[in-house]
């Protein structure tokens, strides 16, 4: 063989090898999808990061080790302290979205979910903002990307004037009562000023609402006010070390602590245990059930954290509200990428692609109990134009100890709220010049 010739077959070889390379880098690559994490782990609002964030990467972890991903393609994440600050968070935003094979944005913030509203809408990716975020955005026909899961501020206010009415003996018993909603002073807790207006006006009570700026550690002034007022009912409207302060507080003022009712970021044991006695009979709404006899939570602490790659530090925290919530998360997550492989393949999907996969989100009992997590929540059934689902709640009462239902699921008052969503959300596309789509093909 001439010298030309054999150095002609050796860089086709080579040609070949570095073809092969590369390809099986982006075989690879095409295996994974990403989570880019926002998320908290110190600060006042370190424990519901910890514990959210903490269940959600339980879960992708079960995923991969049980199942070897989704439909072969691996999850991955990393994640971006934020420490719950809006500056911090679209930081960590203009960071990450640099990472190809994303899947969806996952704040746990109301401030960094409204900053991203055009971000993802432009990038086209999907942002879920489970229990919170702009009401508004449940009306998928204006924000094709965004995905109030479960709650949203209007629905999660009516099911808690609804458990009330259920207390009182009918709406009709609500003419006359008088209620204060004490709310954190950032967007999340300004979100339900309208609505709670709106409710009392409609059926007769009276409602005085008063701030708490951040962080909420010093309350003695607003519950002087309370007393002043004597409200029938409380509603705690809180977030992070607010909500044990303003239980303390309530007692040393003499106010009945199950006549405070907790709204969802106001129901978890970190904000009950530091309360102590003060918190005993407080009840609180709630769209995850607390504990960990689920069989998906048993296999996430017998796989996950038997194979030593829990993200708890504290494993005592499994079955907790937060951890729970943060599993539930990861559960509506891959459930959305399954649904979309099913239709698109087994593949690394494009955020679009993804967002298909949760306008079609159906997960009724018998699909819960396939995933371990029958009795974990009520259900969820998305569409093109309803990102929220239901809205069911339920409500449950603190004995010292542990977390108890106290109540049936309970529905909020559609048939009130959607047309106020559908006004709000068709204003935004007015002033965003956003085109309102007519099926999930738009």
């Amino acid at each position: 063989m001439s010298f030309i010739k054999k150095l002609g077959k050796q860089f086709k070889i080579a040609a070949l090898l570095v073809t092969l390379t590369v390809s099986g880098m982006q075989a690879a690559h095409a295996d994974e999808q990403f989570f880019p994490l926002q998320s908290y782990r110190v600060g006042p609002y370190a424990a519901g990061g910890t514990g959210f964030f903490g269940g959600f990467i339980d879960y992708l972890n079960l995923v991969n080790i049980r199942d070897g991903g989704v439909g072969g393609v691996k999850l991955t994440w990393e994640e971006g302290e934020t420490q719950y600050e809006v500056e911090r968070g679209v930081e960590v935003y203009e960071r990450l979205k640099q990472h190809p094979g994303i899947a969806t944005w996952n704040p746990l913030s109301v401030g960094i979910a409204y900053a991203l509203l055009d971000r993802v809408t432009a990038d086209k990716v999907p942002l879920l903002t489970i229990n919170h975020g702009r009401t508004d955005t449940t009306d998928g026909r204006v924000f094709k990307y965004i995905f109030p899961l479960l709650l949203n501020p209007y629905s999660e206010t009516s099911g808690i004037v609804n458990y009330i009415a259920g207390k009182e003996g009918g709406t009709d018993k609500l003419k006359g009562k008088k209620i204060v909603v004490l709310y954190h002073g950032s967007p999340y807790g300004k979100e339900t000023i309208p609505i709670y207006e709106l409710l009392a006006k409609k059926y007769g009570f009276t409602v005085q609402q008063i701030e708490v700026p951040h962080p909420g550690n010093e309350q003695q002034s607003q519950w002087l006010t309370i007393r002043r007022v004597k409200p029938d009912y409380v509603v705690l409207r809180g977030w992070g070390v607010m909500n044990p302060v303003a239980l303390k507080t309530a007692q040393k003022t003499g106010f009945p602590v199950d006549h405070i009712i907790g709204n969802v970021w106001s129901n978890s044991e970190e904000d009950v245990i530091p309360a102590g006695d003060a918190a005993k009979g407080y009840v609180a709404i709630t769209t995850v059930a607390a504990g960990a006899q689920y069989p998906v939570l048993q296999d996430i602490n017998k796989i996950v954290y038997g194979a030593g790659k829990g993200n708890l530090q504290d494993p005592k925290r499994i079955g907790s509200v937060y951890h729970n919530l943060g599993v539930l998360n990861g559960i509506l997550n891959v459930e959305a990428i399954r649904i979309a492989q099913a239709k698109f393949g087994k593949r690394t999907l494009t955020g679009d692609e993804i967002r298909w996969g949760l306008e079609n989100l159906n997960i009724d009992e018998a699909r819960a109990a396939a995933l371990g997590a029958k009795g974990l929540f009520h259900s969820i059934h998305v569409t093109w134009d309803n990102h929220e689902g239901d809205g069911y709640v339920a409500f449950q009462q603190w004995d010292g100890k542990q977390w108890r239902v106290v109540s049936n699921w309970i529905a909020p008052d559609w048939k009130l709220l959607r047309p106020i969503i559908e006004k709000s959300a068709l204003a935004y596309a007015k002033e965003k010049n956003v085109k309102v789509r007519k099926s999930i093909d738009d």
